[in-house]
């Protein structure tokens, strides 16, 4: 794995997710390349400051890309147009391997059942519909004979707004049956090791990426030691969206630890110092 992780380019390097990422890859003895925009990073590996909608990708020699930037909030068409600069570069460079990371948002809620890779996409908000535009853009440059899979990720624990929302309490809805939302999410050491065995594999076009067993948002919650509190949840609030990970599990080894909220708070914390 390290020799193929040492080799790939790594776009959306300076994001929150990018940055978990590198520090679970950099403990593991990892060095893959991180691309950033703004100032550079704290990274003790190779970086580059790359601006794929602005200019060609500097010659390098890279046996694999991960892409993960994207655009969460304002103009969410550039998910659609990143997508198809960073996997034109990849042709253009000859890159072997692609791993584009889409979103479980592109499902919506299916009726609180888990959503499979063949699970019709019905997204609920703008931000699951720029993302099929995206996955769109991946199906034309694959129908040209590029090797990219779009992984539909769940959450990633430290990185979405339940453990950085600086607004605390958090209010946590709080369903009837005296649940709190339950949730598809993965820790950041596990989503490193789960990307570094999906690089030396052949891949299908789309394919969930999550801990197998979902967790309540409560639990993490709890298991961070952040402050927060039940609210009612509101009749628009959806009590389960949950990934279906039975393909991905059969390709990557997972422990029963990986699906906890303890592990998922450890891994996030282990994650937060320097690289």
């Amino acid at each position: 794995m390290a020799d193929i992780l040492d080799q790939t380019l790594v776009i959306g390097g300076s994001g929150r997710v990018g940055q978990l990422l590198a520090r679970a890859w950099a403990r593991a003895g990892h060095s893959p390349t991180l691309q950033y925009r703004g100032g550079p990073l704290d990274w003790s590996g190779r970086q580059i400051a790359w601006q794929p909608l602005d200019e060609p990708l500097p010659p390098a020699r890279y046996a694999a890309m991960i892409v993960l930037a994207g655009a969460v909030r304002g103009d969410l068409s550039l998910n659609a147009h990143l997508a198809d600069a960073c996997l034109r570069a990849a042709d253009q460079a000859g890159i072997g391997k692609i791993l584009l990371a889409s979103s479980s948002a592109v499902y919506g809620a299916n009726n609180g059942q888990p959503c499979r890779e063949d699970t019709p996409l019905a997204p609920v908000n703008d931000y699951g519909r720029a993302k099929i535009a995206a996955e769109v853009v991946a199906d034309r440059w694959r129908a040209r004979g590029l090797a990219v899979t779009c992984l539909r990720i769940g959450n990633v624990a430290g990185a979405d707004a339940l453990l950085t929302n600086p607004a605390r309490p958090l209010l946590l809805d709080h369903f009837g049956n005296g649940a709190t939302p339950l949730r598809s999410y993965i820790g950041a050491q596990t989503m490193a090791r789960v990307l570094a065995a999906l690089l030396l594999q052949d891949l299908p076009p789309v394919l969930n990426l999550a801990a197998p067993i979902p967790v309540a948002m409560g639990d993490l919650a709890a298991a961070s030691g952040l402050p927060w509190q039940y609210q009612p949840a509101p009749a628009t609030a959806y009590p389960r969206i949950t990934l279906d990970c039975t393909a991905l599990a059969a390709r990557v080894a997972f422990t029963a630890a990986d699906s906890t909220a303890a592990e998922m708070i450890a891994q996030w914390h282990a994650s937060k110092g320097p690289q």
